[in-house]
């Protein structure tokens, strides 16, 4: 079992591209090289603005948008209706709405440049292990068609997701029509690619360590590699823990690290493939402590969820697959002893309301946040981020929301073990 990204095995450099020389003055700097950073170097350079991105890692995508599972859905993180009833059903409308918005964006950039990454559009199936589920399912979907927000939703019974789910524990699940999937590791190159063609630098293995206000949005950027000034920042780190935590601090104290988990299979074979899976969707549990699923286009099942709350390292990583191979096995025991080929852990970047964030403080642009829905909304935020430092405020469709500091979160998320047996015990008891 390989404690590696199965979306970026063999990927490990831009081909055909060497780092050059940083440059000492652009128009605007990225920090993060992922889908929020790569989106909004392809868009900004297409404006004619010099643009480079600043990268810690060895590759491009080499945290969250390169070790998820590999879902492009729509819908919110948290359940509509609640945040229907806390804001109102005209601004939580337009939260889902960009969700929806999101899946068009990767769907056009695929299309517009012409991106190899095995784009899928079949939707996403909610499952349901319990009775109440199923209702709190309708319900949903209920209020969803009622207020005009998703018509395409629909329920499913046990038996129709037995027609295309080979498992016995689903007892019913909820249809998002609009969802997608992709490899994430074609994706990310493919859009670098794309920036690149534009005119935008990419220098991987150049840590941002401090951040230098110098007047207005002008500011100075101190890596490893050399200081580069620009006229405008996109922070764009996700739950990086790499460098600038003195200047990223005012961030880091509303953004909780968690893990992420994933095993894939060998590959399985066209036809016992589609017996498992006979629609090819994305797919995820109902529970605090869920799974999440989808095949690939070779025919290995993905296979993913919390598993253990805990920091994704390599320890950590294969403990937690652990964890998954026990999960996969209950689901489908058809499988028997199936081999592992990849296992791998990733941060989800968890704000407290579990919604995104983005906008301007102290001359610094940012958007992060995306709370394990980031595949898609991180690409549609870096086009909105683009233009609204184009001057478009308005472009940014989480503008103006209030972003308070998590009590007691001031470094390392100490508190993730009694979380995760809090959320346990929550599903144990439900």
């Amino acid at each position: 079992m390989k404690l590696d990204s199965y979306w970026n095995d063999a990927l490990l450099t831009l081909p055909g591209v060497a780092n050059p020389a940083l440059p000492t003055q652009v128009d605007v700097a990225i920090v993060g090289g992922g889908f929020t950073g790569l989106s909004a170097a392809l868009k900004l350079a297409q404006r004619g603005a010099s643009v480079v991105v600043l990268e810690a890692g060895a590759t491009v995508a080499p945290e969250a948008s390169g070790r998820n599972g590999g879902h492009v859905n729509n819908g919110l993180a948290v359940d509509y209706a609640e945040v229907a009833a806390k804001v109102g059903v005209a601004q939580a409308r337009a939260w889902y709405n960009a969700y929806d918005d999101a899946v068009d964006s990767v769907a056009r950039l695929v299309q517009e440049e012409g991106i190899d990454c095995d784009f899928l559009r079949h939707g996403k199936l909610k499952l349901a292990t319990k009775a109440y589920q199923v209702d709190a399912l309708h319900r949903s979907a209920e209020q969803l068609v009622a207020d005009g927000v998703d018509t395409d939703v629909e329920v499913l019974d046990a038996a129709r997701v037995r027609d295309e789910v080979q498992s016995e524990r689903f007892v019913g699940g909820l249809l998002y029509k609009r969802s997608a999937q992709m490899h994430m590791g074609r994706f990310a190159h493919g859009l670098a690619q794309a920036a690149q063609r534009q005119g935008a630098q990419i220098h991987t293995g150049t840590r941002v360590n401090r951040v230098e206000r110098v007047q207005g949005q002008v500011h100075r950027l101190h890596t490893d590699r050399g200081v580069v000034r620009a006229n405008q920042v996109l922070l764009a780190t996700g739950a990086s823990r790499h460098g600038g935590y003195s200047s990223f601090g005012w961030l880091r104290r509303r953004i909780v690290p968690i893990g992420s988990f994933i095993v894939v299979t060998e590959p399985l074979g066209a036809e016992r493939a589609q017996a498992l899976l006979a629609h090819r969707r994305t797919y995820t549990t109902i529970a605090n402590i869920h799974h999440y699923f989808r095949l690939t286009e070779d025919h290995r099942l993905v296979f993913g969820g919390r598993a253990r709350f805990a920091i994704s390292s390599p320890t950590s990583d294969a403990a937690s697959g652990e964890v998954l191979r026990a999960g996969l096995a209950a689901t489908f025991p058809q499988l028997g002893p199936v081999r592992l080929d990849y296992c791998w852990g990733g941060l989800v970047d968890v704000t407290q309301d579990r919604l995104p964030h983005a906008g301007e403080r102290d001359g610094l642009f940012y958007s992060m946040g995306y709370s394990g829905h980031g595949t898609q909304m991180s690409v549609h935020m870096g086009q909105c981020m683009a233009d609204v430092m184009a001057g478009d405020a308005s472009a940014n469709p989480w503008k103006g929301r209030d972003w308070p500091a998590i009590p007691g979160h001031f470094g390392p998320p100490w508190f993730l073990p009694a979380v995760g047996l809090y959320f346990r015990l929550k599903d144990r008891l439900a």
